[in-house]
Formats: structure tokens, sequence, C-alpha cells
């Protein structure tokens, strides 16, 4: 067990590591400055530029980029349909995986549009590979499109008094071809050294120990995973994601994975700090969501270490802790570590099976979602964490009577009202989509009692994660629930989109209307925003609003399971 533990402790403190060089790195990317991948990027970025017919040189104001992220989007959203509706005909398919149904493609394609990746299909069952590579496409695109977004949130704040936010196609092809890429390659030739399968061949065969004949899925595994991790996506190549041997080989390969998906959350935290000069700030805003992460994820380690307390009244050896829906070779330890830093960073891949997870574990992975802003995915969990930080400047201003001032810029009621929508827009459809179809179900079984497998505390628990991992785009879920059905497909599909595109423009529309008005510098009377104190204050302010937006549901849900073990 303290192996386990030393093993949790390396890989955050190696991601940790690296994250700080590479958000110098990516500040200077975004700033125009001079880079070591320049005299092999610059040619291939240039002739993307001249191939599309985009001016990258043209300034934008932060309507011009919202809308440019709008259409891209859309076009590729679109693009998805065609490929998943008619993958059977189309090339790259040796297994013959069918078409997916309409209702099944939308969500499908939406999904990964919008980097939640929540997947309604078996992976290597439900997609041709070139609907795997389409699907690998849209993970880059997608963590390009939330980084990009980002960084018109860093200009805007860096600048003292300008409409001119730069242009959203440069920051999104920098993205991928100065961030997302090289990690990918690096990454991907280390899962290619640890056995991971790379080809285009159709399954192949063997013979079991019992004399069966197995059919064994392959495929471009090694080239898949590592965008999955580092675009903070999370869709498995195969259907049980990173708990499937060929998408997880290894202890080392599940150390690598966990250091993938939390080094580019923790870099852009580090990034914004270099990027505006303020790097106090950034430490302090590191700090909090640091708090809030360990908070939830020193719980999980301990309840799944423990294990089910029904089982040892049972007389069970339960040494090796609650070890139902996990690998072996990971334990109970690091299940329950990464349960909570693919919640939190909104990742949504798994190695274990949440709906095997303890009560409180599960309500934790609901709570990391429902916070959403604790490191959260590629660039957008810090556009929720500035969601609180307005929220916290505005409360902290009426606290102590002054004007609510933040980076030299007023807060007036025009961005407090557009934060408070985007605070309660996430309960509000996590919410209403749960009760809406626990509705169905109590009113409606012989047409909708089929999507439980398990009835009481735990299937409103399924029905509240899938709701809340859709809103979050994370996509991992607890998979006792029969999702691959006209409602689920269609309601979670529109959580998605809501869910993704208002709480980016939200943030970015702040940033834009501070951006426009006049700098006023600090003096003795100015509200410090980058000290412990102002810290505490956001922390708060989370908890509070979290506390009495989602208490009441997870108090019908995991918290009451967890009340009818004891």
């Amino acid at each position: 067990m303290y192996a386990e533990i030393t093993g949790i402790v390396i890989m955050f403190g190696a991601s940790l590591l690296f994250a700080i060089p590479l958000g110098k790195y990516m500040a200077n990317v975004f700033a125009g400055n001079r880079s070591f991948l320049d005299k092999v990027m610059n040619p291939v970025e240039k002739f993307l530029f001249r191939f599309s017919g985009i001016d990258p040189t043209r300034e934008m104001n932060w309507k011009q980029h919202m809308t440019a992220m709008l259409f891209i989007n859309l076009v590729w959203f679109l693009l998805g349909m065609f490929v998943l509706m008619n993958q059977s005909w189309l090339p790259l398919n040796p297994d013959g995986n069918p078409d997916m149904s309409a209702d099944l493609a939308f969500n499908t394609s939406i999904s990964f549009v919008v980097n939640c990746n929540l997947q309604h299909y078996s992976g290597e069952t439900g997609l041709s590979y070139l609907g795997q590579l389409y699907l690998m496409f849209l993970q880059f695109v997608s963590a390009a499109t939330g980084i990009a977004a980002t960084v018109v949130l860093f200009k805007a704040l860096k600048e003292k008094a300008t409409n001119q936010l730069g242009n959203f196609y440069l920051y999104f092809i920098k993205s991928i071809t100065r961030v997302l890429l090289p990690l990918s390659i690096i990454v991907a030739i280390l899962f290619l050294l640890n056995g991971m399968p790379m080809g285009f061949e159709g399954k192949d065969s063997y013979i079991s120990l019992q004399g069966d004949t197995v059919q064994v899925s392959r495929g471009p595994v090694a080239a898949f995973v590592p965008i999955k991790h580092l675009g903070t996506n999370g869709g498995g190549f195969f259907g049980a994601n990173s708990a499937h041997p060929l998408e997880n080989p290894s202890y080392f390969t599940n150390i690598i994975q966990m250091i993938a998906q939390l080094i580019i959350p923790f870099a852009m935290i580090f990034a914004f700090g270099y990027f505006i000069k303020r790097k106090k700030l950034a430490w302090m805003i590191f700090s909090v969501m640091t708090v809030g992460f360990l908070l939830l994820a020193v719980p999980n380690i301990i309840q799944e270490i423990n294990g089910n307390p029904a089982i040892s009244k049972m007389g069970i050896d339960n040494r090796l802790g609650a070890m139902e829906g996990k690998e072996v070779r990971f334990g109970a330890a690091a299940s329950g570590f990464w349960s909570i830093v693919t919640t939190v960073i909104s990742t949504g891949s798994v190695n274990a099976m949440h709906d095997s997870t303890m009560p409180i574990s599960g309500m934790n992975e609901m709570l990391a979602m429902m916070v959403n802003s604790f490191y959260g995915g590629c660039g957008v969990g810090l556009l929720n964490f500035f969601i609180f930080i307005i929220l916290a400047v505005f409360i902290s201003g009426l606290m102590v009577g002054r004007t609510p001032e933040f980076m030299g810029k007023k807060i007036e009621a025009r961005e407090i009202k557009i934060a408070m929508i985007i605070a309660l827009l996430h309960p509000l459809l996590i919410l209403t989509g749960t009760a809406l179809s626990s509705y169905l179900i109590v009113n409606h079984p012989e047409l909708y009692g089929g999507w439980l497998n398990n009835p009481g505390y735990h299937g409103f628990s399924e029905m509240l994660y899938e709701y809340t991992s859709s809103a979050a785009n994370n996509g991992s879920g607890f998979e006792g629930l029969g999702d691959n059905n006209m409602w689920w497909n269609i309601s979670t599909g529109f959580v998605l989109i809501l869910g993704r595109f208002l709480p980016i423009i939200g943030p970015v529309a702040i940033a834009g209307l501070l951006a426009s008005k006049k700098y006023i510098p600090e003096s003795a009377g100015t509200l410090k925003t980058d000290t412990p104190t102002f810290g505490i204050m956001i922390f708060a302010v989370i908890l509070i609003v979290t506390a009495l937006s989602f208490f009441p549901s997870l108090a019908l849900g995991p918290i009451a399971e967890f009340f009818s073990m004891i």
C-alpha cells in the first residue's frame, strides 16, 4: 500500500515539475516570441493559413473570436455526423462495423466536438478505424479550441485598454502545432515501446487456455491514446477505456497517462501568470485549485483502500481494498486517485469502473464535475475559475464598501450578470435533466424502466452522474445506466452543447468587456487579488455555490446510499 501511495505522490509531483516550464513555453508561444520549434512549425503554419485563406495577423474583438469558434465547430460536427452514419461503406473498416443511428451519431459527434467524449457506444465494436481517426482529429481540435479561447482571456487581461485581442485561428493552430502535436508524438513513442498496438489490421484471434477461440480487436491505439489524455478528452479506443490491457498495458503506462492528463491543465495556469506577468496570481489560483483537488482525492483514496465494510463483515479478506471493477495491476489506491484526477480535470477516461466505487467516492467524482473549476480541461478550467474570481471580487467589494476591481478594471453590473448566468447554467442543466429522467422512470416505468439496472439510490446517482458528466464536458459514467437510446442520446446531446459553449463565451465576453474599459492604476485601496486571503474568498464562493446547488440531489443519491450501508 505504501508503494501505491508513493506512486501517487510521484505522479502528481512529476506533473507539476513538467508543467511549470511547459507553462512558460506556452506563454512565449502565444505571446508571439521565438521558440525552438519555429524552424519546423513555421512553414507548416504558413501553409495552413495560405491554403485556408486565413490572415493570422488580422486582429479580432471578443465577438469575432467567438463567432470563429462556433463556425468551425459546426463544420466539424456536420462532418462527424456524415462519417459516423456512413462508416460501413467508407474505407478503413476491416471488421465490418455498422453505421451509427442518427441519434447516436448526433450524440457522439457533438460529444467529441465539445471535448466531452461521452461514449454511448463501445469503442472497438461501434466504430471503424476511419471513425476512430476522425474522432482522434476532433480530440486535437476540441482541445485546441479550449486553449485558444483561454488565450483570448490572457490577452484581454494583459492589455490596459483595447478591443484587439489577437487572432483566434492563430491561437488555435499554434495550440496544435506547438503544444498538442509535439507532446502527443513523445507520449505515443513511449506507448509503442511499452506494447500498445499501432496498425490497421482487423481483429486477431487466439486459443485460450480453456480451448476457446477469442477475437481480439486491434487498431491505431498508440496514436489515439496520447491526445485522449493530453487534450483532456477521455474517449477510449476500446469500450473499457484505460482499464483495457491494450489501452493501458502496465503500471508505467498508467503513470504516463496520469501525467498526460495533468500536465496541460497545470501548465495553463502557469502560462497565465507568465503571459500577464503576474506569477503570484497564478500560484494563488493553483493553490486554491490544489486544495480543492486534495479535499476530493484524499477521501477517495482512503475509501477505496478501506473497501466495502459489508464485505468485511462477511469475514471475507478485504485487505486489497474495494477491488470490484478495478484492475489488480493498478490497485485500489491508484484507481481512487485516477477517479478524481479524471473528473477534476474533465478528462473522463477511466482505469476502473466508477459505478463500482464506494458511495462517497462516487459523490466526490460528481462534486469534482459539479465544481468544474479545479484545474479543469485544456483551458476551460481556467475560464470556469475566472467566473468565480469575478463573483469573489464583487462580493469582496460589497463587504468592504469599495467598487469591485480586477486587474485595474471596474467590475460592473453587466459583468456580474454574465457571471451569475454562467454560474447558474451548470446546475440548471444537470438538475433539469436528472429531474426529467426521474419523472419519466417513475411515471412511465413500462417505457423507460429499462434504463436502470440498479434501482433506488444508486440508480438515481447513475442518472445524476450522466448529466453531470455531460454538463462538465467530462464523459465518464456510472455504466449501469442504459444510455444508448433516443432519450439519453438527444437530451445529453443538448446538455453537451450548452454546457460547452456558453461557459466559454461567458468568461471571454467578460474579459472582452473589461479589456475595453479604462485602466485604473492600483492604489492603497485596491483589493489585492493575488493574496491567500482572496484565495480563501474564492474557495468560499465555490463551496457555497456548489453546496447550495447540488447538496439536495447528492443527498438523494450517494449520501443516502452511504448511510444505507452502515
